[in-house]
């Protein structure tokens, strides 16, 4: 006699809701089951970066430490050298100018994962690394004396060409300009160089006036030194822009780091990943990227500058340490902005003048 399954005489609606019972429970394990694996997935993910971030900082504390001591040994050999053979000094201090803008370069590439206080840590030992050099350059290397010369001599001397100053070399003061790719002694020039496509990894803007310059597509880094009333407008860099000695000027720049030295009376258009740095600046005001140009999207994904994070307006003054708002820095008013600027409506004086304070 066959026996009866214990749903023989349930009614078929019934059995249709206690499978439906089961199929919500079994989809309400699997979600828990997934959000629980998700939150793992996170929480690993997490000590991961922590990890590699702690690591990146410890790497990069291990060279600057050295880099730091041989600058050290060099800068205690100074007056060993002074005595026994005083004609190397200007070499041996141009060696040791180098080694600072190298440990500078180093601390700007790296800055972005740094934690602030490494950062400004740094930035302090080399800042006193210069004072340091400056000091024993003015000592063992003194002015000449002023004297008279009979006109014969000085007509001389005056029909000799001066020596031009080689762009890789600067003063003790100065990052070291790298002879890279760039555009140098230009006045009143439009200066277009498009990066997208070459190889060029580095690129060096120096000593020009009243120009504008286009920069369109991605390179590593950029170095700016003495510009005056210059409008620059650049594509993304993946690492770090360095500049020094500018004014009236207007840049339109996005990149990991961004330190600006000596700078007067600049606009600065930004889109950047750490807190851009000011030192020995007045009367420079900030706001966000604006530049726009076929292809920027995916320049700006490559160098890992896609997204917006306000740091544009998060601006470390490291002469001023106090509490409250520097003075040398303000956000630029939103009346006083240019709007979207595309390549192709670059150069119309109407549109973009306006923000070179001063124009």
């Amino acid at each position: 006699m066959e026996e009866d399954s214990p749903h023989t005489n349930l009614p078929t609606k019934t059995l249709d809701l206690d499978a439906d019972l089961q199929k919500k429970h079994q989809a309400m394990l699997e979600r828990l089951s997934n959000r629980h694996q998700a939150r793992l997935d996170t929480s690993l993910a997490r000590r991961s970066d922590s990890a590699n971030s702690s690591e990146s900082t410890s790497s990069f504390l291990s060279r600057f430490s050295a880099s730091k001591q041989s600058i050290d040994s060099q800068l205690a050999n100074s007056r060993l050298i002074a005595t026994s053979d005083p004609s190397r000094l200007r070499s041996h201090f141009a060696n040791i100018s180098s080694s600072i803008s190298d440990l500078e370069k180093l601390v700007a590439e790296n800055s972005y994962f740094l934690p602030s206080y490494e950062v400004r840590s740094s930035l302090k030992t080399i800042s006193d690394l210069k004072q340091n050099l400056e000091i024993l350059n003015s000592e063992l290397i003194p002015k000449k004396k002023f004297s008279f010369k009979n006109k014969a001599t000085a007509k001389k001397e005056l029909s000799k060409e001066p020596e031009r100053i080689k762009p890789d070399t600067v003063s003790v003061f100065n990052f070291k300009l790298p002879n890279s790719p760039g555009f140098r002694n230009k006045t009143n020039e439009t200066l277009v160089k498009k990066l997208r496509g070459t190889e060029i990894g580095e690129f060096t803007l120096s000593d020009l006036e009243s120009c504008e310059v286009r920069l369109i597509g991605c390179c590593n880094a950029v170095f700016v030194n003495r510009l005056k009333n210059c409008k620059v407008y650049m594509g993304p860099v993946i690492g770090s822009i360095l500049i020094e000695e500018v004014e009236g000027c207007v840049f339109v720049l996005a990149s990991h780091q961004i330190r600006i030295h000596l700078a007067k009376s600049c606009d600065f258009y930004l889109r950047v990943r750490s807190r851009p740095i000011i030192e020995d600046s007045n009367v420079v005001r900030f706001a966000p990227y604006c530049l726009d140009y076929e292809g920027i999207e995916m320049d700006l994904e490559k160098a890992g500058l896609s997204e917006e994070t306000g740091n544009w307006g998060n601006v470390d003054d490291f002469k001023w340490l106090r509490a409250v708002q520097s003075p040398n820095w303000c956000v630029l008013p939103e009346n006083e902005r240019v709007g979207k600027v595309r390549t192709e409506d670059i150069g119309s004086k109407s549109e973009v003048s306006r923000a070179v304070p001063g124009l």
